[in-house]
């Protein structure tokens, strides 16, 4: 499988960035992970992720909805301000516990590749990467 350039977890549970990255590593998806805690943490990261990347080299961000400072969805509308040819190269795919039937509304009118239940698993990991990025783990 081609490796992705980067995976950037946001979560403002650090457990979960840290299970998230273990299984990301485990599996050889990219060739760099980061975290950050919120969304304000996670567009200053991005910024500098996306200035290196490009559509043959993109970016996942795995994007949680409920966060303080800066909630998934406040994240996407920053990161829609950023110049186009940074948003080119990064896909962004929610990842929630539990959401209510308002918010799932809003995050369908999002400029998002997709939303995905948490926990992240192998299996949920190759949807994600054989639709967004056309790429797949070998068979086992």
């Amino acid at each position: 499988m081609i490796k992705l350039s980067s995976v950037l977890l946001v979560d403002d549970d650090q457990l979960t960035n840290d299970l998230n990255k273990r299984l990301l590593q485990e599996l050889g998806v990219a060739d760099q992970y980061l975290s950050a805690n919120d969304g304000v943490q996670a567009l200053a990261a991005l910024e500098q992720l996306a200035l290196d990347a490009n559509p043959t080299s993109p970016v996942l961000v795995l994007l949680d909805v409920k966060m303080p400072r800066m909630d998934g969805m406040a994240f996407v509308d920053a990161y829609q301000q950023l110049p186009e040819n940074q948003q080119q190269a990064v896909v962004i795919v929610m990842h929630t516990a539990f959401m209510s039937s308002d918010d799932l509304g809003r995050v369908e009118s999002l400029p998002i590749a997709g939303l995905v239940s948490k926990p992240l698993t192998k299996e949920k990991l190759d949807t994600i990467l054989k639709l967004h990025f056309q790429r797949r783990f070998p068979a086992s």
